[in-house]
């Protein structure tokens, strides 16, 4: 495998990810271009361009993985969240991981899971990679002029949800010490400490998937949500779960451990103004697995 291939695998990683939401899918989906240039290279193809070949391949079958997952998200049980990407607070992490981090939030992928498969593609590879339309056309295999209506319509479809761009990454001191002071204070349960920490729509979203604990209704507002925080973090006391923080997706957040360090749950911060504006908490254990082993804490007994 020529070695300039090899280094675009972070990059390749990316656009998986950002495709399917999925940190096992996109592995799969890079492994699978990877394996597509081995086998061109053994029939003797000549690929001029790895960074084409690969990008495209990568691309298309994120194209053809959410066209066959369709049915599945539109059938998933509560709020959707993406599998988290996380990067321990003191260590940057594995560089595909780190470099995905600072481009897309759970928040911007969430708007993404409105537009179409192709829409998708050519909205990311667009706005969040910055290729030019004559690329995105070459990848997407679409006219140029297809594409920029593609892009236009898609913008429109994902402007009523939120920023049509990805939010600023907060990997800082400042999120990482609000962060702190954040968890402390839920843990300690001082409730007037944690409302100073919260914007007044502050919104909880949990992604349970069916199988595990999560409020039916997503919490908002300073009171409820301090409430619910205050409620779980005293029952993780009695549980002997801990919490170590880390960037979640580019963002200030934890992951939750219970007493035999299995992970319990990933929450992800987002903060603006010296606020938290929305807390997202992924504890469908089947989003967790590729962090390590996964408790049974929070999972909902199975149906008969």
């Amino acid at each position: 495998m020529p070695g300039s291939a090899d280094e675009l695998r972070p990059l390749l990683f990316s656009i998986a990810y950002g495709m399917t939401g999925s940190v096992g899918d996109a592995e799969d989906i890079v492994q699978d271009a990877y394996l597509g240039l081995t086998r061109a290279h053994r029939a003797g193809t000549t690929v001029a361009d790895p960074k084409a070949y690969l990008t495209t391949a990568v691309t298309r079958l994120g194209i053809n993985h959410l066209r066959s997952a369709r049915v599945r998200r539109e059938r998933y049980v509560g709020d959707w969240l993406p599998e988290p990407i996380v990067v321990p607070a003191d260590a940057p992490g594995p560089a595909e991981h780190a470099e995905l981090a600072d481009s897309l939030s759970m928040a911007f992928l969430v708007l993404l899971e409105a537009l179409s498969p192709v829409e998708r593609a050519v909205f990311m590879l667009r706005e969040v990679f910055g290729y030019g339309y004559p690329d995105v056309a070459r990848i997407v295999g679409k006219t140029e002029v297809n594409c920029r209506q593609i892009f236009a319509r898609a913008r429109q479809r994902i402007a009523a949800g939120g920023p049509a761009v990805p939010a600023a990454p907060h990997r800082t001191a400042d999120g990482q010490e609000l962060a702190r002071r954040f968890f402390e204070a839920a843990a300690g349960g001082d409730m007037d400490a944690l409302l100073g920490m919260l914007a007044p729509d502050v919104v909880v979203h949990g992604d349970g998937g069916g199988k595990a604990q999560v409020a039916a209704t997503p919490p908002a507002g300073r009171q409820a949500v301090g409430r619910l925080l205050v409620g779980l973090f005293r029952r993780g006391r009695t549980l002997g779960t801990s919490l170590r923080p880390a960037w979640v997706n580019g963002h200030p957040g934890a992951v939750f451990y219970d007493a035999d360090a299995r992970v319990v749950s990933v929450f992800e911060l987002d903060i603006a103004e010296g606020l938290v504006q929305a807390i997202r908490a992924v504890v469908n254990p089947d989003k967790l697995a590729h962090l390590g082993p996964v408790s049974d804490v929070a999972r909902l007994p199975e149906a008969d």
